[in-house]
C-alpha cells in the first residue's frame, strides 16, 4: 500500500464504523473467508467485510474509493475467474446479508444479495411459488441475476432477469439507489445482463411465479452421436415447461449406476417440468424413448430439489470455454464424442442447454442481455491435476471449442473464466458494449467496480 492509502485505512476504525464482520489475516477464519469455490486460486486480501446491511455496504465502497484499494464483490463466490477475492485489497463477502421478505400475495420478494438460490427457492416453495435461477443451489444471488440467470426455468419463465422488478445498489459515490423501470431506468437495464460494473446490489425485488412441483430430475442414457442428436431434437421440440441439461461426459462411480457403466462415456441430463405429472410425463417420454436409461431418477418432486446437497470442501481445478451453437446435427455429435472419448483427463465434459421458450420472446434491446435469439448454449470444460496439467487441458478445450464453433462468438457472461477484454465484449454484441460503456461512465467513471467482467467507461 502507499502511505496515502495506509493513513487512510485504519482496521480498528473499519471494525468501530460497521455493523458487520471485519476479517483480517491475524484471525483464524481469514483462510476459510478466502477460499472461493473453484480450486487454484490463492489470493491474499488485506481486509474481507462481511457487511449486516446496505449502509455497511456503502461505508465499505467509500473506503475502497477514499483509499484507491481494489474491492472485490463476492456473493456465493462462484466467479469462475475468481473476482470474489483479490490479493492486498478488500473483499466484500455479502454472505450475512440473507433478509428475505414474500409477498405470497402479491407474487413478490424482496431478497438480500447475500442469499444463495437454494434458500431464496426453499423459502418461496414454502408458499409454491418460484423464481428461477441457476442449477447450483450454493450460487450467490447478486452474481447469477446480474449476469442473466440461465436454469432450470429459463424457458418457462425466461431469465432470472426477467423476474426482476427493482433493485438497490449502491453505487460508486456512496449513494444507496432503488433502480426499476421508472427510477434510474437506465442503470437498471444495466444491472440486467451487465454483472457488477455499475455497483453493488444489497437486494432485489423479484416477481415468483406459481409452482406446486415439478417432474423432473436426473436421466442417464447411453452417450452416441445418435443419442445426442435425439436428446437435442427433443428438447427443441418440448414444451416451454421442460427445461434440460445435456451433460455429455464420463459417468462418475454413482452407487446407483451398474459398475460397467463407470467411467464409460453418458448423457448425465438434468431436467425439469414446471407443471403437473401427468403433462410433465408426456413431455419426458420422448427422451426416455431415446434408449434404455441407464438411470431414471425423473420423478415428481417439490422444485428445491433439483438443487442436491453439495460438499463446500469440494474446490475442482478445471478449465472452462463458453459459447453458442445454432445446431447439434450427426456430425457436431460425433464430433463431440470424438474429443471426449480422447481426452484422458480424470474428467470432462461438453454441456448442452436448448434455450428459447420464454426467454427468446423477450426483445434482445430490453436488457443488456443480448443472447435472446441463440438457441442453443454450449459449455466446455476439463479438469486439471496441477499446473504442470493445465497447458495439456487448455489447448484440448481450445481445439474442442473450434472444432464445433459455428460462426457466433458470443459469450454468457456468467461462464466466462478469465478471458480477456474480447470475450467480454463477445458477451454485449452491437450496441449493447457502447450503451453499457455510456453508463458506466454516468455511475462509475473511475471504473471502481472492475474485478467483474469489466466493461471500461466510455
Amino acid at each position: 500500500m502507499t502511505s496515502t492509502t495506509t493513513d487512510a485505512f485504519s482496521i480498528p476504525a473499519l471494525r468501530a464504523a460497521i455493523g458487520g464482520r471485519v476479517i483480517t489475516p491475524d484471525d483464524a477464519e481469514y483462510d476459510d473467508a478466502r477460499t472461493v469455490v473453484l480450486g487454484g486460486i490463492d489470493r491474499r486480501p488485506l481486509v474481507i467485510v462481511r457487511p449486516a446491511n446496505a449502509d455497511d455496504v456503502t461505508h465499505v465502497v467509500t473506503l475502497a474509493r477514499e483509499t484507491g484499494l481494489p474491492l472485490a464483490v463476492r456473493c456465493g463466490g462462484h466467479s469462475a475467474a475468481g473476482h470474489s477475492v483479490v490479493d492486498d485489497g478488500i473483499v466484500l463477502d455479502l454472505r450475512d446479508m440473507k433478509a428475505l421478505e414474500i409477498d405470497v400475495d402479491g407474487r413478490t420478494a424482496w431478497a438480500e444479495a447475500g442469499l444463495t438460490a437454494g434458500e431464496y427457492t426453499t423459502a418461496a416453495a414454502a408458499h409454491d411459488l418460484a423464481t428461477g435461477f441457476g442449477d447450483t443451489g450454493s450460487v450467490g444471488l447478486g452474481g447469477i441475476t446480474l449476469g442473466g440467470g440461465v436454469g432450470y426455468l429459463v424457458r418457462k419463465h425466461g431469465l432470472t432477469i426477467d423476474s426482476l422488478l427493482a433493485a438497490d445498489i449502491v453505487t460508486a459515490d456512496g449513494r444507496l439507489l432503488r433502480v426499476d423501470a421508472e427510477h434510474h431506468p437506465d442503470l437498471f437495464w444495466a444491472i440486467r445482463g451487465g454483472g457488477g460494473n455499475f455497483g453493488v446490489a444489497t437486494r432485489f425485488r423479484f416477481k415468483l411465479h406459481p409452482l406446486e412441483s415439478t417432474v423432473g430430475g436426473m436421466l442417464i442414457l447411453p452417450a452416441t452421436a445418435e443419442t445426442i442428436v435425439g436428446f437435442i431434437a427433443a428438447a427443441e421440440a418440448a414444451p416451454d415447461e421442460l427445461s434440460t441439461i445435456a451433460n455429455i461426459m464420463p459417468c462418475p462411480p454413482m452407487p446407483f449406476v451398474p459398475e460397467e457403466h463407470h467411467g464409460k462415456l453418458v448423457n448425465m441430463a438434468l431436467m425439469t417440468y414446471a407443471g403437473d405429472s401427468e403433462a410433465g410425463e408426456r413431455a419426458l417420454a420422448p427422451f426416455r424413448a431415446l434408449a434404455t436409461p441407464i438411470a431414471d431418477m425423473l420423478k415428481t418432486q417439490p422444485y428445491p430439489d433439483m438443487y442436491p446437497p453439495e460438499d463446500d470442501s469440494y474446490h475442482p481445478l478445471a478449465v472452462a470455454r463458453t459459447m453458442f451453437i445454432d445446431r447439434v446435427d450427426g456430425a457436431t455429435a460425433a464430433t463431440i464424442m470424438e474429443f471426449l472419448n480422447n481426452s484422458d483427463a480424470a474428467m470432462r465434459v461438453a454441456q448442452l442447454r436448448v434455450l428459447g421458450g420464454e426467454m427468446a420472446r423477450v426483445p434482445a434491446d430490453a436488457t443488456a442481455f443480448a443472447h435472446r435469439t441463440n438457441r442453443i448454449m454450449v459449455n466446455i470444460a476439463s479438469f486439471y491435476e496441477g499446473p504442470d496439467d493445465k497447458p495439456t487441458r487448455e489447448a484440448w478445450v481450445a481445439e474442442f471449442v473450434a472444432a464445433i464453433h459455428q460462426g457466433d462468438p458470443a459469450a454468457y457472461v456468467n461462464f466466462l473464466g478469465d478471458d480477456g477484454e474480447g470475450r467480454v465484449r463477445a458477451a454485449y454484441p452491437g450496441t449493447t458494449w457502447d450503451r453499457l460503456a455510456v453508463i458506466k461512465g454516468r455511475y462509475d467513471p473511475t471504473n471502481l467496480f472492475r474485478l467483474n467482467q469489466n466493461i471500461p467507461p466510455a
